[in-house]
């Protein structure tokens, strides 16, 4: 019996790898430092995994940007405008693919970016050609089971699995199948195999989490040839599948030759025991039943029990683990000093999941041991005060739910007649400018925040700075002649973060930090108890943005959906029930930025299509509740008040009409990294609103030039009616410093008055 984890957070407590990889970006630090810090970071995390009491350490869940550009590099797929690569990739060829840019190498487009699954970590999609080879380009890995083996640590090196990779890619420039390329695909992973064997490594978990999705029948047929033609007598694999149940693909997964099958016994109900039923006498099965996407300390008595049923059925072939990689969760809990005592106790961290998952192997061995009596003695006094939840249910909050009627989630006049009230009230041009909300968090931004924080910066000082700030803002843009503004969010430290530290029901820790894309880190809030909104949150910042101006200024918020799903959840009741707790909170925040004269307010839902369920069946419940969440946050204002929305990183095309029924009067959307692809959803479905269009890419320090936004404009004007169509950046510009900012809307700018001086050339 082995009790293992997925994965684990790599960025370090501190955010150490967070620091490390901007400093190398800006040229403050060298290369080999960067790397230094990479090997550090491992040789603690293995570390930790050893303490705890687990059997294997996990190799090959560190990246210095995202796993998955990791296996793009390991099989050689390297798009040609990032250079030719004649042997091993280098760390800059990576971060050049990741963002465009990197100390060494030419600029050039960085590959897609979308979400992992239904989580909010971002991979860098693979990109495929026609003529796509494989042939291993990276060492890494197996230079990582060799530093982990030089520690003392017995190893399970982690790969994604071909299917997956395959999966996750995308086709260019070719009509072709990515399932084509499995043949080609399949001898690189075999030669993987045979250098982690070489190694003395004895399990290799491959990871294939697709078997989670409703697959077309020759995907799921493939895995029984790909994996006939993969399996070793000198390597053990472990198959790992998560995010969702295997459901109809459970006999492929089940009959596999692989010598073991991990599942998630946290997002598959009781699957887990039909998985019994029907697992070979040869395969070992790891059971995921500690979370590794939430926070809350596990009921140890209640894993137990199926850990018990489980190995009464197939004895030492049961391994215990975490439900997913822990890359979702903050590293550890033992930092959040200033958490209550009580609340404190409810929660639990990687570093804490580590003890979890080995206590309960423990307990399944020895219950009557002093360690693990000790251990279900504390979870079951967690969950028994959580259970009682003092102070964090309200039953206003829970009426007013309940209340709610089809007219909260419906604005007075279709789209049409809004649009014309909308038209006459603001008077903009055709192709109006905008940008998605936030403009970059300076360090002196960042300063004054930590000084208020700490109590050197009184609450009068802070709102002086903070108001220059805005005032900067409202100059530059208008400046640069853009159409309608907004305030930079200066005082803001999250797009959820913020409006959860001002809303009841939710909690916060000091150093829960979990990478969402690259370096790119966030705090999500904790969601404990019913959600309502005490004060106003908005409405003076914007207020004051607006007197600056004679412009329309947007008032911008986070939506519900968006606020649940960038959270840490309560478990304890529906999602359903928390968002439309959180929407009531914003339509009141909505109605009060109208009366304080805001003509334009952005409900922001990048995390929209996040919240789907991974299976077909449960996608229709989602959607019903969700589009409705959005509808009650933005329908209690009148016609001619405008509503924005904003979306980025998704796929649209399995839920365009979804999106059309959100009923928003206008729709920001990441393109630019596609180079508008993601409009043939909207052109196909006859989107009947206003599009935005992201029309560079913010997430990289490229500068575009104005030809090539013009050049992106033009491909969208084919494809959205003129009269619908706004010009934005891809998403918010938080993470940029000024003077790109100030070049790249230069450019924009200057993009659409050439699009208007075409458009009007040709009337």
């Amino acid at each position: 019996m082995k009790a293992h984890v997925l994965g684990f957070p790599r960025i370090g407590a501190d955010r150490e790898l967070k620091k490390a990889v901007e400093s190398y970006w800006a040229g403050q630090s060298s290369r080999e430092e960067l790397l230094q810090t990479g090997r550090a970071l491992r040789a603690q995390h293995w570390q930790q995994q050893a303490d705890a009491g687990l059997d294997f350490v996990t190799v090959g869940d560190f990246a210095f940007y995202d796993q998955v550009l990791n296996t793009s590099a390991l099989l050689g797929v390297i798009p040609g405008r990032f250079g030719k690569v004649e042997s091993e990739v280098d760390l800059d060829t990576l971060f050049r693919m990741a963002r465009g840019r990197a100390p060494c190498g030419c600029d050039a487009v960085a590959e897609e970016m979308t979400k992992w699954f239904d989580t909010n970590y971002h991979y860098i999609v693979p990109e495929f050609s026609v003529d796509q080879t494989f042939a291993l380009k990276s060492r890494q890995l197996f230079a990582e089971v060799e530093e982990a083996q030089q520690q003392g640590h017995t190893v399970k090196a982690v790969v994604i699995g071909p299917l997956t990779y395959l999966w996750l890619g995308k086709c260019q420039g070719g009509d072709f199948s990515k399932l084509d390329l499995l043949e080609r695909i399949l001898p690189v992973y075999a030669q993987v195999f045979e250098q982690l064997a070489a190694l003395g490594v004895g399990w290799v978990q491959v990871d294939e989490p697709v078997l989670a999705l409703d697959l077309p029948q020759e995907w799921r047929a493939a895995f029984e040839s790909a994996y006939n033609r993969l399996q070793r007598r000198d390597i053990s694999i472990l198959l790992a599948t998560y995010f969702a149940p295997l459901d109809d693909n459970l006999w492929t997964a089940m009959h596999l030759p692989v010598a073991g099958l991990h599942i998630d016994v946290l997002r598959s109900g009781d699957e887990w025991r039909r998985v019994l039923d029907q697992l070979p006498e040869y395969k070992v099965l790891s059971l995921g039943v500690i979370d590794g996407r939430n926070i809350w300390r596990a009921n140890l008595r209640q894993k137990l029990d199926i850990l018990q049923q489980a190995r009464a059925r197939i004895g030492d072939r049961l391994w215990v683990a975490s439900s997913c990689s822990l890359l979702h969760v903050p590293v550890d809990l033992d930092r959040e000093e200033k958490l209550a005592p009580e609340l404190r106790s409810w929660l639990s961290f990687a570093v804490q999941k580590l003890a979890e998952v080995a206590i309960l192997k423990a307990a399944v061995l020895a219950p009557e041991n002093a360690a693990v009596q000790a251990a279900f003695r504390g979870s079951d006094l967690a969950a028994a005060s959580r259970r009682e939840g003092r102070g964090w249910k309200n039953p206003v909050v829970q009426a007013a739910v309940t209340a709610l009627s089809a007219r909260d989630a419906r604005r007075d006049s279709a789209f049409a007649v809004r649009d014309a009230a909308q038209a006459a009230a603001l008077g903009l041009p055709l192709f109006p400018t905008t940008t998605i909300g936030s403009f970059p968090q300076t360090a002196e931004i960042r300063q004054a925040r930590a000084a208020f924080r700490a109590g050197t910066l009184d609450a009068a000082g802070y709102e002086r700075a903070m108001k220059a700030e805005i005032a900067l803002a409202v100059s530059e843009q208008e400046a640069l002649g853009i159409d309608v503004l907004v305030h930079g969010e200066a005082e803001r430290n999250d797009m959820v973060e913020y409006f959860g530290e001002q809303l009841s029901g939710f909690a916060f820790t000091q150093y829960g930090w979990v990478q969402s894309y690259g370096s790119r880190c966030v705090k999500p809030p904790v969601i404990v108890g019913d959600v309502s909104r005490p004060v106003a949150m908005t409405v003076d910042w914007t207020s004051y943005a607006q007197s600056l101006t004679h412009r329309p200024m947007k008032g911008m918020l986070t939506g519900p959906v968006t606020i649940l799903c960038w959270s840490f959840l309560r478990d304890d009741i529906s999602r359903e029930a928390v968002a439309l707790q959180i929407a009531l909170a914003i339509r009141q925040e909505v109605v009060d930025l109208e009366a304080a004269g805001i003509s334009i307010i952005q409900i922001d839902e990048p995390a929209f299509r996040e919240g789907l369920p991974l299976r077909k069946r449960e996608q229709a419940a989602y959607w019903e509740w969700a589009v409705r969440a959005f509808r009650v946050s933005a329908s209690g204002v009148q016609d001619r008040t405008q509503i924005h929305t904003h979306m980025c990183y998704s796929e649209f095309n399995d839920c365009i009409e979804h999106i059309a029924a959100m009923d928003a009067d206008v729709i920001t959307i990441e393109t630019a990294r596609s180079a508008m692809e993601l409009l043939r959803a909207f052109e196909d479905f006859a989107y009947p609103n206003a599009i935005g269009p992201g029309v560079y890419d913010i997430h990289s320090p490229r500068v575009p030039d104005s030809a090539a936004m013009q050049h992106l404009l033009e491909v969208a004007a084919r494809r959205i009616p003129a009269a619908r169509l706004w010009v934005n950046p891809d998403c918010g510009l938080k993470t940029r410093a000024w003077p790109e900012v100030k070049a790249a809307l230069k450019n924009m700018v200057a993009a659409t008055v050439a699009l208007r001086a075409q458009v009007g050339a040709g009337a």
